[in-house]
């Protein structure tokens, strides 16, 4: 997901992204742990944990405990999945690592973040990921492409691509935090990691509202 750093934004509500159509560039099988340096160069701490199954992305974050983000790519949608309660629901406006971390064209990067954030309802058409290659080289070991990205939102980053699994190994924000892929374990992933389990129950957080606004506790705001 850094209190309200701009990669802490991945922490702040239960969204999530995933571009439809334009998400077309498969991403290998892998596993990988994510890795947060704080802003001002705090020590490198675990954030979380990632797989990928071609387009579907899971996301654990240390920032959302007690549930998990599922990016379901082939069918267009994305959620956030609670097991203690058996619920899940829709992903929307929130956190920026749901945004990124999907599968890209290492050659066009922001077709596939602009489509994301347009389903996270993060981007209009006056709002727009940027993007300009800066240059090839390394990074954990790997050859990455690397990318100077403004989000819609008009936030600066670098970003590294990995071209041989087309995805972002690693970002950094204008205020110095970064979150990167460590331990990357290309193979087979379990299917079963991309599928919200029997049983579960879909949560409407507007029906709650709806219900709440019938009860005594309801304060209707001032005209």
């Amino acid at each position: 997901m850094l209190s309200t750093t701009p990669i802490t934004a991945l922490a702040l509500g239960l969204s999530l992204w995933l571009a439809a159509p334009a998400l077309s560039a498969p991403a290998q099988q892998f596993s990988a742990d994510l890795i947060r340096t704080d802003a001002g160069g705090v020590a490198p701490r675990p954030a979380g944990k990632l797989n990928v199954l071609n387009k579907n992305v899971r996301i654990e974050t240390s920032d959302v405990p007690g549930g998990f983000f599922l990016v379901l790519g082939d069918a267009d949608a994305a959620y956030f999945v609670r097991p203690s309660q058996k619920v899940f629901m829709n992903a929307n406006q929130s956190s920026l690592l749901t945004q990124v971390f999907v599968a890209v064209d290492p050659n066009d990067p922001c077709r596939q973040w602009q489509a994301a954030a347009r389903i996270a309802g993060a981007a209009d058409q006056t709002k727009e990921w940027r993007c300009e290659r800066v240059d090839d080289g390394s990074t954990a070991q790997r050859r990455t492409i690397k990318y100077r990205a403004i989000s819609p939102h008009k936030q600066q980053y670098l970003i590294w691509i990995d071209p041989r699994i087309d995805f972002v190994v690693r970002f950094d924000a204008d205020d110095g935090s970064t979150v990167a892929l460590a331990n990357i374990q290309e193979g087979p992933q379990p299917v079963q990691l991309f599928e919200i389990p029997a049983g579960y129950v879909k949560f409407d957080p507007q029906k709650l509202i709806d219900r709440i606004k019938q009860s005594d506790v309801w304060v209707r705001p001032p005209q």
